[in-house]
Formats: C-alpha cells, sequence, structure tokens
C-alpha cells in the first residue's frame, strides 16, 4: 500500500511535522497573493488550494514525512474539524441550503447510484479482458471500498466484518481508495478555481452559486469588525469547547447503541466518529439561534477556515503518489469505477444544467465524506461549507447498506 513504509521517514516527529505543513501553507498563501509576474501565471494554471493538498503528498510519497506513521490527520479530523464546523455553521441559512434539495440532492443521490453500480460494472469488464485481476476475492475487498466511498471509515470497517476479505486484498483495496478517491479530490479542486467555464459548459441557469454564496454571507445582516484578541478566545472556546462536549457526549452514545442495539452498526450508529460529526454539527446549528451567532462579525468563518486549511494539508499528506506501482491493474478497476460515477453524475448534472459546485459536491459527499466534501465546499467559498457538511452527513447512514447491495452485485459478475 505505501512504498514509504519499508524505510522510516526523514522526518518521524510529528511536531516537526506540523511545523513543515505550516510552512508548506505559509509559502503557498505568500506566493499565491504575491503581484510578481511569474506567481500570478502560476496559480492561474494551479489553484493554491490543490498546491496545500498536493505537495505534502510529494512529501509523504519522495518519503521525507510518513502520513501513514502520522498521528496529525487523526488529530486534524478529530479537533480542527468538528471546531471548524461548529464555526461555519454558526451563521447557517437554513432557507437557502433547503433550496438546494432538488438539484444538490439529485446529484448526491445521483453519484450514490453511480458508485453501486459501477463497481459491478468495472469487474464485469475486466472480467471480460482481464479476469485474473478481479477473480477469486477480490471482490470482497471492493466491497469494503464501497462502503468508504458511500460513507466513510466506519462503513468500510462494518463491510469488512460482513465480507472479511483476504488481508492482502483488502490492503490493496484501501490503497486503490486513497489513491483514486484522493486523485479525483484534487481534479475537483482544480475544476473549482475553473467554475465559471465549467458553469457555461454545464450551461447552469444564472450564477445561483454566486447568489447562494452572497446570501450565505449576509444572512442576518452582520457587518464585518475589527476581532480583538478576546474575541478570538471567546471563538476558540465555543468552538473547542463544543468540540469538547461533542466527544465527551459521542464515545458514550456509540458505546451504549453497541452494547443495547449492536445492530444498529450497519447504520453506522456506532461509530464515534459519526456521532461526533453530527452532535458538533447540531450544536453549531443550535448556537446560530441565539447570540453566538455575533462571532461570524468578528471573523468566526476565517478561523475556521485556518483549521479548514490545516485539515487539506494532513489529509494531503496520506496521499502515495508511487502506491499505483504496486497493483496497477487494480487501480485501473477503480479509476474506472470512479469514471462510471462521474460519467453518470455527468449526464444528469448537464440534464439539469447544475452548476459545477453541485456536480463536484455530489461527488465528494459520496467519495469523500463530511472532511472531503468541507475541503471541496470550501474551496468555492468557506460560507458553502455548511452546504457540502449537510448533504455528506447523510452518506453515513446510507454507506452501509448500499455499499453492501454494491458487494453483492459484484460477487455475482466477478469470474
Amino acid at each position: 500500500m505505501d512504498n514509504t513504509s519499508d524505510t522510516a521517514a526523514w522526518i518521524t516527529n510529528d511536531a516537526a511535522v506540523f511545523g513543515l505543513l505550516m510552512v508548506i501553507l505559509a509559502v503557498v498563501f505568500y506566493t499565491s497573493n504575491s503581484k510578481h509576474p511569474g506567481f500570478r501565471k502560476f496559480y492561474a494554471i494551479l489553484p493554491p488550494l490543490l498546491l496545500c493538498y498536493f505537495v505534502p503528498g510529494l512529501f509523504n510519497s519522495f518519503g521525507v514525512i510518513s502520513g501513514e506513521d502520522s498521528e496529525l490527520y487523526g488529530m486534524s479530523s478529530n479537533y480542527l474539524l468538528p471546531a471548524c464546523l461548529v464555526l461555519f455553521t454558526l451563521n447557517i441559512n437554513f432557507r437557502e441550503v433547503w433550496k438546494l434539495r432538488k438539484k444538490a440532492g439529485l446529484l448526491f443521490f445521483t453519484g450514490m447510484v453511480g458508485i453501486v453500480l459501477g463497481g459491478p460494472f468495472a469487474v464485469w469488464l475486466f472480467s471480460l479482458f482481464a479476469p485474473e485481476v478481479v477473480s477469486g476475492e477480490v471482490w470482497k475487498g471492493l466491497a469494503t471500498l464501497a462502503g468508504s466511498w458511500i460513507g466513510g471509515g466506519a462503513n468500510q470497517a462494518a463491510l469488512f466484518r460482513i465480507f472479511e476479505p483476504p488481508p492482502e486484498i483488502f490492503a490493496a483495496a484501501v490503497a486503490v481508495d486513497v489513491f483514486v478517491a484522493y486523485g479525483w479530490m484534487a481534479i475537483l479542486l482544480y475544476g473549482a478555481g475553473k467554475q465559471t467555464q465549467l458553469d457555461r459548459y454545464f450551461k447552469a441557469s444564472g450564477n445561483e452559486v454566486q447568489e447562494l454564496t452572497k446570501r450565505m454571507e449576509e444572512h442576518g445582516g452582520q457587518t464585518t469588525k475589527v476581532a480583538e484578541t478576546k474575541d478570538y478566545i471567546v471563538m476558540l472556546g465555543v468552538a473547542f469547547g463544543v468540540t469538547g462536549i461533542a466527544h465527551l457526549l459521542s464515545g458514550n452514545i456509540a458505546n451504549y447503541i453497541a452494547t443495547h442495539a449492536p445492530q444498529l452498526d450497519k447504520f453506522s450508529l456506532t461509530s464515534g466518529f459519526f456521532w461526533l460529526i453530527l452532535l458538533a454539527t447540531t450544536m453549531g446549528i443550535g448556537l446560530s439561534f441565539t447570540k453566538v451567532r455575533r462571532l461570524e462579525s468578528m471573523g468566526a468563518s476565517r478561523l475556521a477556515t485556518v483549521f479548514l486549511y490545516i485539515l487539506i494539508a494532513t489529509i494531503g499528506m496520506q496521499m502515495d503518489v508511487f502506491a499505483v506501482m504496486d497493483n496497477p491493474a487494480l487501480f485501473l478497476v477503480g479509476v474506472t469505477w470512479l469514471l462510471f460515477h462521474a460519467a453518470l453524475l455527468f449526464v444528469v448534472a448537464k440534464l439539469i444544467k447544475a452548476p459545477f459546485f453541485f456536480f463536484a459536491i455530489g461527488s465528494m459527499a459520496n467519495i469523500g465524506g463530511v472532511a472531503s466534501a468541507s475541503v471541496t465546499s470550501g474551496a468555492f467559498h468557506p460560507a458553502l461549507v455548511p452546504v457540502g457538511v449537510f448533504i455528506a452527513v447523510f452518506s453515513y447512514a446510507l454507506g452501509t447498506y448500499a455499499g453492501y447491495f454494491c458487494g453483492i452485485l459484484m460477487q455475482m459478475v466477478a469470474p
């Protein structure tokens, strides 16, 4: 799975790794805002957000750092992700989010259908031309991949227990998951910088996303104020205070359900992370009905964006660009599967004339879950992050069921 895991990384101290990631982010942000013509031309081709994601991946691939051995991703996903979700949802506009149910909701379910049918299609196609690639129990490993793509890690773990694939096949499926999903995320992040051209290609009516962004920002009629030290302390107190409460409750809830209703595992209700995200988001929404929402005028979204970019860097350091060399044929199966998903989304988005933002969120809410959907939404505008979160949360509840059905279909067509 990881070509860098055979030898120790050059930098193994997480404090040093974190410092390196922050330097990378600082360099990208500084140069992307430079007026130097060379930098302007460079960033016209490669969006800054893509570099914040891809450069840590290169450091991981060349063995400078090890995303597999580092605990930074766990830290950022467990602490910074829920904290930024709290800050992003303080000023959420429910009326605007509800209006998205037709286009964004349709594309989310289209993306899910694309994964459920794309897996069996890829297995069937390779069974015709290269049956050795998908023969035996390979379908079992790919079934866990379906759970990961539709829901997340908890759903993948549930399907691992159901299908029990051999360790070597499961390891290969995880490698396909990381490389293909993160590669697709990189393409969508690049597309976020070209959304105007892509919206014209999809013949999106009007400026839906731009108008949505404006309404989300103006919700409540708040004016931006210069934040003082006390304001930042209050914002951090709210964000991490809620995160702490969510952690405290999520573990107890998940353990209680696992003990008294283990059959609910198929809905991911025994997953502490599921409850963590759900509780943090719910409490953030609850605070949006109180005076705490005024923190948005102090820059709550800007602080949340800082957390989000750190999350992006730690996600990027999980990527190994050389992993494709371990089992290239199986990666082609994953790519074929993803292309089926993307093609189905493309057809539906074209028919309903949806903006590229809805296409991207409809895909990443499935392929990547809450973290990746947050990152992708933030690439368009920080005010749109709650939209990605709301859509992605549904994938947890559906991931195990849809992944199981996908696995059964792959078993039927496997040689």
